[in-house]
């Protein structure tokens, strides 16, 4: 009956009832909607090869954990044997390692949390893991023998990888493991970080921090580094930046010019930065290209002031700046201390006694600073307020790197662990 009622009728009926079902609810949801994320922080276990996932804000409570070299017996029979990789796995473990496999160096979550991306350095590679059953999705190998710090892009779909024998950042689709380019870097690319929306990559090298090459005299022994920055889109180089320059120009020609940990102001126009050795950070201004800065922070005196038994040659090792660009938070590694650090005046606030601090993130709400205890297996969050501790969290063996993240509404772990 119904088919010989005019068009119009018929399009005003189905209208009405459209709008009808939809006032009660029916059809008030797309039929493919993605499913409620829930915010999170990763903690991944570098030792351990896992992550715990604890609440982003509050008492940071964990949640789960997750196993992330789910692939583990087949890295090891194929590493077992190729003598060439076993060398430089075995290398990695007497090393970097502190006589441990580094399983897990850093990690994001994919846009709909379906999946951890994680890098592993001992594998050299980048492997993405599914979140809902804890079953290896894909797996890329880097150029050369080592994965080391990752960053992903502000839209959440690529990831870029340093790969720290080969002088190279891999930059990955973080949906299917697929390169969409690659760009050079000095000797030992370690920290990356997007700026200008993604336009670019920063990737800071560190050069050769195996050898105990370590007196200022012997800093030409230590390679190749620089700022590499590259453009995101093309990854071709768009400028280099040599610190030892601007360094000799500040007056310090006896500091090394290895960056490490990284902090960008809200607006990129000022780069906060750690180097190898020094218990302190310095302050760049991006456009005048040049050092404005300097904080030396104090020293713990049961610290060993011999070089070659800091840690990868980082004295401190860890920064991050809350939302408002006021303040920063410094994990302070071989000081076992982290500290809040006021940016306009530099001064630091109390030490907060931690072991071996090796990371600082800031909480989802922006009030609070997370810092990696890998000496203590633990997590602390630290008031940028205050500078006061907040809470611990105890997570697995030897906790590096720190990351919000995304992960389904609900979830406490794999169903198939």
């Amino acid at each position: 009956m119904q088919a010989s009622l005019p068009a119009r009728w018929r399009r005003s009926l189905l209208g009405g009832a459209v709008a009808a079902m939809t006032a009660v609810g029916v059809c008030a949801a797309p039929v493919n909607a993605a499913p409620a994320l829930q915010e999170v922080m990763l903690v991944g276990n570098n030792w351990e090869g896992t992550a715990d996932v604890i609440k982003s804000t509050g008492d940071f409570a964990k949640i789960g954990r997750i196993n992330l070299i789910p692939d583990k017996d087949q890295r090891l029979r194929e590493i077992y044997l190729n003598p060439i990789r076993l060398a430089f796995f075995l290398g990695i473990r007497e090393t970097v390692g502190e006589g441990h496999d580094q399983y897990v160096d850093d990690m994001y979550t994919t846009p709909d949390g379906s999946a951890i991306v994680v890098s592993r350095p001992s594998f050299a590679d980048v492997a993405s893991i599914d979140t809902a059953t804890g079953a290896l999705k894909w797996r890329f190998p880097v150029s050369g023998y080592r994965s080391d710090h990752m960053a992903v892009s502000p839209d959440g779909t690529k990831v870029a990888v340093s790969a720290s024998t080969g002088n190279t950042v891999h930059v990955l689709n973080i949906n299917t493991g697929q390169q969409v380019g690659s760009f050079a870097t000095g000797d030992k690319p370690h920290e990356n970080v997007f700026t200008n929306g993604g336009r670019y990559i920063w990737n800071m090298s560190i050069g050769e921090v195996n050898n105990d090459f370590d007196a200022p005299w012997q800093d030409f022994l230590k390679g190749d580094r620089k700022i590499t920055i590259a453009d995101a889109a093309t990854f071709r180089q768009v400028k280099v930046i040599d610190m030892r320059q601007r360094l000799d120009a500040f007056g310090r020609r006896d500091m090394s010019d290895a960056v490490r940990p990284v902090a960008f102001t809200p607006d990129e126009s000022t780069l906060y930065f750690q180097v190898s050795f020094f218990n302190g950070f310095f302050e760049y201004d991006v456009a005048a290209d040049r050092i404005t800065r300097m904080k030396t922070l104090p020293e713990n005196p049961a610290t060993d002031d011999d070089r070659t038994t800091f840690v990868n040659d980082s004295r401190h090792h860890g920064m991050s700046m809350n939302p408002a660009g006021t303040k920063l938070c410094i994990a302070g590694t071989m000081d076992d201390y982290a500290t809040i650090v006021d940016r306009a005046t530099l001064q630091e606030g109390p030490l907060v006694t931690a072991a071996k601090p090796y990371w600082a993130t800031v909480s989802g709400d922006g009030r609070a600073c997370v810092i990696s205890e890998s000496g203590a297996d633990q997590v602390t969050a630290i008031d940028f307020a205050t500078g006061r501790k907040i809470t611990s969290v105890p997570v697995g063996d030897h906790p590096q790197r720190v990351r919000l993240a995304h992960l389904p509404a609900g979830w406490t772990g794999p169903a198939g662990r």
